[in-house]
């Protein structure tokens, strides 16, 4: 059933893939230089092949852009990166002029590498810029918005995320359609392994294995919907596993989606806390944070109630090991 409905999801976004890398894009994709690499096509490497410069994929532009490492590796490895200047990122771009609007990003494939520091995918706010997230917050329309602005259906297939301090998956704001599929997280983290921020929906976590050291629970479903997480492995070392809540109030933005529909099936938790366990926690937080204020005043969604509203969740099959 899950490989059927991975294959409809996926016959929904057949959009023409971008062209091919051509040898000289190559040549300088793996150059040995600090500068960021704008990706507009699709990198195939030779076996093995390394590329140690951060990759930046943004606007309309990148779409149906990829890379095939083939076994090899992006990044450096142990090199802690920063949230503002990843290994990787997939970012909406704010198109100005006298009607604003957002360029993004759409059908990137990542696949058959290993990736050294973190991945971040972003829509508003991208770059560190909260204001324009800010301000549509105080909107109804957040939701629908936000996610117009973000971008969808990037999918990373058989890679490991090999973690150097942040987050190594971060699915920013309103980011639709994250597919992580047959993959690995390992390394360390100071926060979680993948979190899947507010607004953001219809991720898929499956055949993956949680390997890594980190500070938090494994996965943060933080005000993000409709994902399916099913069939991993989670080495939880004594933490959490999969975490959902909505985070009010933080950096003033109002969370407009709950952390519902979500499936949460046939996971496999080794490592578990022998007294409180804590897997899978629906509804971690409710309200319990200094800055759940911050977002007072408007009639919807965390400003009007600092709950989590976690409902129609699935968590179904899941099993602990000992």
């Amino acid at each position: 059933m899950l490989a059927l409905l991975a294959a409809l999801s996926l016959q929904a976004w057949s959009l023409p893939a971008a062209r091919a890398c051509s040898a000289a894009e190559i040549e300088a994709l793996t150059a040995p230089v600090d500068s960021p690499y704008r990706l507009t096509c699709r990198a195939t490497l030779s076996p093995g092949q390394s590329i140690t410069r951060r990759i930046l994929i943004e606007g309309a532009e990148g779409s149906g852009s990829g890379i095939d490492c083939r076994g090899g590796s992006l990044g450096v490895p142990g090199r802690q990166m920063t949230t503002r200047a990843p290994t990787i990122a997939v970012w909406s771009r704010r198109i100005e002029g006298p009607s604003t609007g957002w360029s993004r990003p759409t059908d990137v494939t990542i696949r058959n590498c290993q990736i050294h520091g973190n991945v971040r995918l972003w829509g508003m706010g991208a770059g560190g810029s909260m204001s324009d997230l800010l301000d549509s917050s105080r909107s109804p329309g957040h939701t629908a918005a936000v996610q117009a602005a973000a971008p969808s259906n990037i999918r990373f297939e058989a890679v490991a995320f090999v973690g150097t301090g942040s987050i190594p998956l971060y699915v920013g704001p309103g980011v639709t359609a994250t597919q992580v599929l047959r993959g690995r997280f390992g390394g360390r983290s100071e926060s979680t392994a993948l979190y899947l921020d507010a607004e953001s929906r219809d991720a898929r976590i499956e055949g993956v294995v949680f390997d890594v050291a980190t500070a938090r629970e494994q996965i943060a479903i933080d005000g993000s919907a409709g994902n399916v997480i099913a069939g991993n492995r989670f080495s939880l070392g004594g933490r959490g596993g999969i975490f959902l809540y909505r985070n009010c109030g933080e950096d003033g933005v109002i969370r407009h989606q709950t952390p519902s529909e979500n499936r949460i099936t046939d996971n496999v938790f080794s490592g578990a806390a022998r007294f409180r366990p804590r897997t899978v926690v629906v509804g971690a937080r409710e309200g319990n944070r200094r800055y759940c204020g911050d977002d007072a005043g408007y009639p919807f969604g965390s400003s009007a109630d600092d709950g989590d509203g976690a409902t129609r969740n699935v968590v179904a099959r899941n099993r602990i090991v000992r």
